[in-house]
């Protein structure tokens, strides 16, 4: 497929549906969740989710399409942190949810997703961004600007 023919369009609040039913996609996929395991209550929360951060201006969702199907989906979560050196501002966002659908990968789509979304927060004056990462998804990460930072850690026991 030819990334000419994919464009990105922007998910609003009247999308929800469609964002909460890509979202489940994802979840199952990536967390390799069987298609008949329901996830009914975490699918209410992104739904609740998405209905206030997209409103909010707190949350930025995309689609990529290619004529009226859409074979992606995208978003960055923007919230602010303590202001540092390294950001004055304080202003970050998390970049989650890359996804292309399966026959579509290796084709752009994923790199046409991240940098749009890249290019909203950057034009909203973020610079600081983060994501998580597949191993399968590292390299589409590293030639979009992205680093490993080794420095991080993550609280893995309550």
């Amino acid at each position: 497929m030819n990334t000419e023919n994919i464009k990105i369009r922007t998910a609003g609040p009247e999308d929800i549906d469609l964002l909460v039913t890509w979202r489940m996609e994802v979840l199952h996929e990536v967390f390799s969740v069987p298609p008949e395991q329901p996830l009914k209550e975490l699918e209410q929360n992104n739904r609740l989710y998405y209905r206030t951060a997209l409103t909010e201006g707190e949350h930025i969702a995309c689609f990529a399409c290619t004529g009226e199907e859409i074979i992606g989906c995208g978003g960055i979560c923007i919230y602010r942190e303590m202001p540092s050196v390294d950001n004055i501002s304080g202003k970050c966002a998390y970049l989650m949810n890359i996804y292309t659908r399966k026959q579509y990968r290796r084709q752009g789509t994923g790199k046409m997703i991240v940098t749009w979304l890249k290019n909203q927060a950057l034009e909203q004056g973020i610079t600081k961004i983060y994501l998580e990462t597949s191993m399968a998804g590292k390299s589409l990460y590293l030639k979009t600007g992205f680093a490993d930072m080794p420095d991080m850690m993550k609280l893995v026991s309550v």
